[in-house]
């Protein structure tokens, strides 16, 4: 039961980060994450798509976690790094989102799609099947410099967004802001989902105890 517990997180959070990446592309003139700020910039000035991008890039980002530390890399690691670019991908060419009529619907939308991503990331952490290409890279950097993992985040998507701006990419303030609305979320979510993943065999464990102490 746990299993597939784990799965339905890994899937559907991969599924809910892909379209809330996608629902922020839309209104990228506000700011977006530095990494999708980068795909953006990659795909305006190189061509492919931006989904395509984000598979390029998790691949070299998975190749030196490898030769850094590869414990940070299991199956969930790999289905995001192949999966999530793409289905970014299908959900732009669907364009199954809600449409705008002014600014302030527009920082709406921008922030439901960061809890969207927010949450999504805390689902399929929670599945514990690995940490995806980004995060596991920030950490197998952060144990190898020895700096605190919040340091190392600063200072690699800092240079992400440099590269992304020298690039032309989209950045405005929710690009600044994007981490303090994100990582509340996130946890929330993990939190939740971890308690959800491991309730099964807490109730197990509570069933065999009170199975012994009948017997």
């Amino acid at each position: 039961m746990k299993f597939y517990k784990q799965m339905f997180l890994l899937i559907m959070g991969l599924i809910i980060v892909s379209y809330g990446i996608a629902v922020s592309i839309q209104v990228q003139h506000l700011g977006i994450h530095p990494w999708d700020v980068l795909y953006i910039a990659l795909n305006n000035n190189l061509g492919l798509t931006i989904g395509t991008w984000n598979v390029l890039i998790g691949i070299f980002l998975l190749f030196i976690t490898f030769r850094l530390n590869r414990s940070y890399i299991k199956m969930g690691t790999f289905l995001n790094v192949l999966l999530v670019g793409p289905i970014v991908d299908f959900f732009l060419f669907l364009d199954v989102f809600p449409h705008s009529p002014n600014g302030m619907v527009d920082i709406l939308l921008l922030i439901v799609a960061i809890a969207f991503i927010g949450t999504a990331c805390g689902m399929y952490t929670a599945a514990n099947f690995g940490a995806g290409p980004r995060d596991g890279f920030i950490l197998a950097i952060s144990e190898k410099s020895r700096m605190s993992i919040r340091k190392t985040r600063i200072i690699l998507e800092s240079a992400v967004l440099v590269l992304a701006l020298i690039l032309g990419g989209p950045v405005f303030i929710f690009t600044f802001i994007y981490t303090f609305i994100m990582s509340p979320i996130f946890q929330w979510s993990y939190l939740l989902c971890d308690k959800w993943v491991k309730s099964n065999d807490a109730t197990l464990k509570q069933n065999k105890d009170t199975q012994m102490d009948v017997s």
